[in-house]
């Protein structure tokens, strides 16, 4: 049977849970839209509570008209199929290696920080107080499917975290501070990366927790969130093959 009512209890759902991050949170669910992050999911062995797809596509799922399902869909008149799962949490943020981020409000910065972990081998991503909800609509989008591949936990301060933590600061110029590179010596076992918000950075006082303060040398103020966490996880990946 074909959904073809707007006002289907199905689509009201699907509304809510893109929408409102306290929907996702209540319900435990939340959604992946587009045939490549179903295909994600698939690949990483993720089983959608439900499926849908645009009538006449031939794709599996409940059929829904395109119209309607645009209408649902943050992908508009592009959107074939999409996918309603489950939230999946960690237990515990796990080495060898973390990244947590503190304070990241942008959740395309938390999809592409999760991205990222996935491209470098990351065992897990630590979200702290105040980061955007991983399985939003954009962190999901921008994860590229990263966000079924690697394991997603919660954490409220440093003790929750892996190993040697290792505060990410950006510095004025290449001659600032203490570089990743030369405080990895160290880092014994595992290693937690800290990255902090895209404005305000990571607090004083976390920083001073911290074991290790490392600099990413930048010649502005400012470092994008995920292009930060990007270049922290590669030179950490090389530095341990090294």
């Amino acid at each position: 049977m074909t959904i073809s009512s707007h006002h289907n209890q199905k689509l009201k759902e699907i509304r809510k849970l893109r929408m409102r991050r306290r929907a996702r949170e209540r319900a435990g669910r939340f959604v992946a839209e587009g045939e490549d992050l179903l295909a994600a999911a698939d690949a990483a062995g993720w089983v959608a509570r439900e499926r849908y797809c645009a009538a006449g596509s031939g794709l599996p799922g409940v059929e829904i008209e395109p119209t309607l399902l645009a209408s649902a869909s943050g992908l508009g008149s592009g959107t074939r199929a999409l996918g309603v799962y489950e939230e999946r949490w960690a237990r515990q943020a796990v080495g060898p290696l973390c990244l947590c981020l503190y304070g990241v409000h942008d959740p395309g910065n938390v999809g592409a920080s999760l991205r990222s972990a996935h491209a470098f081998g990351a065992s897990c991503v630590a979200l702290g107080p105040g980061s955007a909800d991983p399985f939003g609509p954009k962190a999901v989008r921008a994860s590229m499917g990263a966000v079924f591949a690697v394991p997603v936990a919660r954490v409220e301060d440093l003790d929750g975290l892996p190993g040697t933590t290792i505060a990410l600061v950006p510095g004025p110029g290449p001659g600032a501070g203490t570089a990743l590179r030369d405080v990895w010596a160290g880092a014994c076992g595992d290693v937690t990366l800290i990255v902090g918000g895209e404005r305000e950075g990571l607090p004083d006082r976390l920083i001073t927790q911290a074991d290790l303060i490392a600099h990413i040398p930048i010649q502005s103020h400012s470092l994008n969130a995920a292009m930060a966490a990007t270049v922290a996880l590669y030179e950490a990946t090389r530095m341990a093959r090294a």
